[in-house]
This record gives C-alpha cells, structure tokens and sequence, in this order.
C-alpha cells in the first residue's frame, strides 16, 4: 500500500471538464487530487473541435485563455464551415467565421457581434488539452495521479474514502477526500459505482469517423479554405473537420438509419465519396474514432459527498460543440459551490444548487442538439439526385440546398442562443422575481437579461476591462447609482464571512437590461439577486445566497450509511 494522501476534492479524470475543475479550485485555494488512468501527457483522442465563448470567458478568469488561442489552426487560417457537393466539389454555402487573427476585430458574419471578451474559437481537442493539463499540472495545490484508477471509495457524513490503484505496478493507496468528483467520461465508473441511471434516447446516429493524414488534399480543395467541409451528394453525406495546417483531417460518414453498424458501409470507400476523390488518392488512417450519438442524461447528478459532471452525467449528438463544453460549464458551477462550503462561509445546502441548476440545462441543450439531428438527418436523406449535375437545374437545386443548409447551420455553428441564453431557475440559491420571467432562447438568439439565473450582460467598464474582470471571488454587487446606501448588505455579508465585492460602474455604454440600480452578481457571472435599494432584511437575502435559506431536502440518514461502491 503506498502512502496515504488527504485532500480536499478527488477529482476522477483529467479530459477537458476535470481539468478546468481542477484549475477553478485551485485558484480558490481548494487542494486537489486527480485521478486519471492515462500517462502523463498521453494524447487525448480527436473529439471536440471548438471552444465556446461562455467556456473562453472562464479561461480568460483562469489565465489560460490566451494559451488557447495562441493554439490550433494558423492565425490566418479560415474558420469558415463550407457546405460542397464533396470536400473537393462545387460550394453549395458558406457560414464565414473569422480566423483566429482577426477574432477580436472582425465586425462582419453571423457571430462578429457577440457581447463577450472571449469569442470562441475553434481548436481541436489534441492541441486544447495538453494547453490545459500543463497548466493545471503547474498549480499549487494540484496533486496529479497518472497511470491511477479509482476502484472503489466510501462515503461518510464528513468525507469520502477512496482506493486507488497504480495501473503500472499494482499497488494501492488510500485517498480520503472532503468530496469526489467523476469527470470521467460516459462509461463513468463513478456514475455507475453510485446507481445514477442515464436517461433518453440511447442511439440518435452512428458516425463513422476517421483521423487520417493527406497532406496533398489542402491544395486539391478549391477556393476559400474553412475549417469545416459538410459534403452534400446522393452517395454519401459527411463531414470533414480541418486539424492543423492541412496534413490531418477529422473525416465523419454520417450512416443512414438503415446502417446499424459501423461497417455497414465500407469506410474507404464512404470516404472518398465525401472527399470527392478516386482511387489513385492516397492518404493514411490514423485512428477510427467511430462514435454513436445520443441523448442520454443521468437521472440524478449528486450523491451526497459525490458529485458527476461532464459526459460522465450527460451524452448528446455534440451539435454546436456542447458536449465538452456543457461540461466545462459543470466544472465551473460546481467549483465555486464546493469552496464556498470549504471555505466555511457557505452552508452544506448551498451543494444542492448543483443539480437543481445543471440538470434542467443539460436537459434543454440536449433537446435542441437532438432536434438539429432530427433535421439533419431528414436533409441528409433527401439530397437531390441531380445536385450534381452541370446544368441550369443544377445550378437550381445546388442554390435551394445551399439556401436550406445555411438556415439550418447557422444557429448551430453561431450559438449565441446556447452560449448566452441559457438561465438557471428554480435554484436554491437565486432570489426569484415574480414579476418577470427569463426570457426564452434557441440555439441560435437570445435576449439579454437580468432576471435572475440569467447571464449578467457584458460590457466594457470605463478603465478598459471587462465587466467580469471585475468580478470578485464569490458575489459582486454591481451599483449604478452611487447614491444607493449598501452598507447593511456588506455588513450582513460580512458577518457571515460571505465575500461580497461593490463595483460602482463607470462605463461609456450599458446594456439597456440593466434596468435596476443594484444587480447582484456570482462568480460564475450569473444574476442572483436585483433591486434599487437593498432589502429591508438583508441578512435574510445573505442567508439565501449561502444556501442556509434552502428548503432542499437533506438526504435520508440511513442512505448515509457507509459501504463500499466497486
């Protein structure tokens, strides 16, 4: 057995979501283990090929952001997603998406508008990763286990017991915990050792998908380079993702619902239709990274001292990138709530804001990914049989289907409904208004607000920072008219240990949602609480935002016995 280790969060996993967990608590203070059964530095598989704004804005809180876009494609490059007869066929249409270079400048395309400091960007999940487990690994406080499994833990009222076993020579170790988290993926162990069940709709599509190297075939594509090839014929529906500096390629055959399995259809043959090449093309397969979409959500997200997050609580066809980055949002939901209670000035309640917040969302976001597959499936199944031809009714219908696909994709490709919309309701944590609802929101819009539970609009403070720069570690109280008189709220903060920053705004422009003079604002940037002037009873609205005004349940006591989970 080797040397016991103690800390305060176990974290299972180091993809994307355990890692960003991991970087969150420690910049709260929070000690951390992680557990993860590949080596040191091992390269991730190539899935997620985009970074949302909303997981940007985080990054940039956590000084990582610029590490990420410094990384992926060459500055220059296009990020445009291109619809084609074939990847080296007639263009059909063209989302335009601006090059990493131009990201924070250009004002033209569906997405140069975004209200945000961080725009997306587009970067695979070989080059992301590596970016965030250097810096991760470089953290005081972040103890990393590789070549580690957890094979079973333990719980207690105070803590959690785990045992670890060293994949590279046999022995165990013993971990005990204040919490454990599993972000380890959709076969999570964790989520399966607890009895959390995922719930839905377990196969919407199969995807045969194929890393290959064919550093000739940049130079054989007409046109524009994009990041993005969607290849639109009778034979063959695909999609071809660009990952570096054109010698790799992410290349999806998309299999019709009559293609049970991933061999239904011969691959390299699937995957020259979707190019548009013959024969005498040459490439190499790298990897089959062949994958089934679904939409599948764990029907509870919590066990007492045990938390899941990432694909490990919810799976879904990763239209608009939402699969790792839905889960980085978990990471950082959970984070603040964990070193709140850790630090002390929390209640134990305020944890179940968790689920009560993440599991409506992923239930929303899953339906719309489900719902854009539906359509893309019926469009992919009714390709004209002369999309192809060099005619006037050619031309015709290639006009029609171009038409379709924009309008189809655009909303995916530039989500700012998803990035931006999206509100937590029902939390034990947020003071409800009763007289105005969140507004409602689709993939692709969204309409700014300050109702809580909502993102706290962004914009640009008179000294050149952003609004969420100037953010303090837990609430920030955000005051329009100076005037206001806030010192019973910061006193009854204050006598609960509660951090609570005042920020008097000073900003040339202000959204015109910030309808009230006082807006209440956590960490994670959205709304708790508004009004203009503080509550008669301000200790009551602090005893809310530390989770001790809940009325949430607490768990059975005899559910809180001690066994072992393997």
């Amino acid at each position: 057995m080797k040397e016991d280790l103690q800390t305060d969060v176990l974290i299972v996993g180091a993809g994307p979501v355990g890692l960003t967990l991991a970087m969150d608590l420690a910049s709260r203070g929070v000690k951390v283990v992680i557990a993860e059964i590949r080596r040191y530095a091992e390269p991730p598989n190539v899935k997620c090929n985009h970074v949302a704004a909303r997981t940007m804005e985080q990054f940039r809180r956590l000084g990582v952001a610029q590490k990420v876009r410094s990384a992926g494609l060459p500055p220059g490059h296009p990020n445009d997603v291109v619809f084609r007869t074939s990847v080296t066929g007639a263009e059909l249409t063209r989302i335009p998406i601006p090059c990493r270079r131009d990201r924070y400048t250009a004002t033209e395309g569906p997405d140069a508008w975004w209200p945000t400091p961080e725009p997306p960007h587009r970067i695979n999940q070989i080059f992301l990763e590596p970016i965030l487990l250097e810096h991760t690994a470089a953290l005081p406080g972040v103890t990393l286990l590789n070549r580690t499994r957890v094979t079973g833990f333990m719980q207690q009222p105070d803590g959690v017991e785990a045992i670890a076993l060293d994949l590279e020579n046999g022995s165990q170790r013993r971990i005990t915990a204040r919490y454990l988290v599993g972000c380890d993926g959709g076969s999570s162990t964790v989520r399966k050792q607890i009895g959390a069940k995922l719930e839905g709709t377990a196969v919407i599509q199969r995807v045969q998908s194929t890393y290959i190297r064919a550093p000739q075939l940049a130079a054989m594509i007409p046109g524009k380079p994009a990041w993005c090839y969607y290849s639109v014929n009778p034979r063959r529906c695909g999609t071809m993702f660009t990952i570096d500096d054109g010698q790799t390629w992410l290349v999806h055959n998309h299999l019709n619902p009559d293609e049970p399995e991933f061999d239904s259809v011969d691959r390299d043959w699937s995957i020259r239709q979707i190019i548009g090449v013959g024969p005498q093309f040459q490439y190499e397969v790298i990897s089959k990274e062949d994958w089934v979409g679904r939409r599948l959500v764990a029907n509870r997200f919590r066990d007492r001292n045990l938390f899941l997050a990432g694909d490990a609580a919810h799976l879904w066809v990763p239209y608009a990138g939402y699969g790792m980055n839905a889960g980085i949002s978990d990471a950082i939901n959970l984070s603040w709530l964990l070193a709140a209670r850790l630090q002390g000035w929390a209640d134990e309640a305020i944890l179940d804001a968790y689920e009560a917040e993440r599991q409506p969302i992923t239930e929303q976001v899953s339906q719309f990914a489900m719902e854009h597959a539906a359509k893309m499936i019926k469009a992919r199944r009714a390709v004209p049989h002369n999309i192809e031809e060099a005619s006037a009714e050619g031309d015709a219908v290639r006009a029609d289907v171009g038409r379709e696909a924009y309008d189809l994709n655009v909303q995916q490709f530039c989500c700012a409904g998803l990035n931006f919309g999206y509100y937590y309701n029902g939390s034990p944590i947020l003071a409800e208004d009763k007289h105005e609802s969140p507004p409602a929101y689709s993939m692709g819009s969204f309409t700014e607000s300050t109702v809580p539970g909502c993102r706290a609009p962004h914009f640009w403070l008179a000294d050149g920072r952003s609004l969420y720069d100037a953010f303090g570690p837990a609430y920030t109280l955000l005051r329009f008219d100076p005037g206001i008189d806030v010192a019973p709220l910061l006193a009854a903060a204050q006598a609960r240990k509660m951090p609570l920053a005042v920020l008097d705004v000073q900003a040339t422009a202000i959204p015109p949602a910030y309808r009230h003079k006082l807006v209440l604002c956590r960490c994670d940037q959205h709304v708790a609480w508004r009004g203009d002037v503080v509550p008669q009873d301000a200790a009551t609205l602090v005893e809310l935002l530390r989770g001790a005004g809940s009325s949430s349940p607490r768990p059975d006591p005899e559910s809180s016995q001690s066994k072992w989970h393997q």
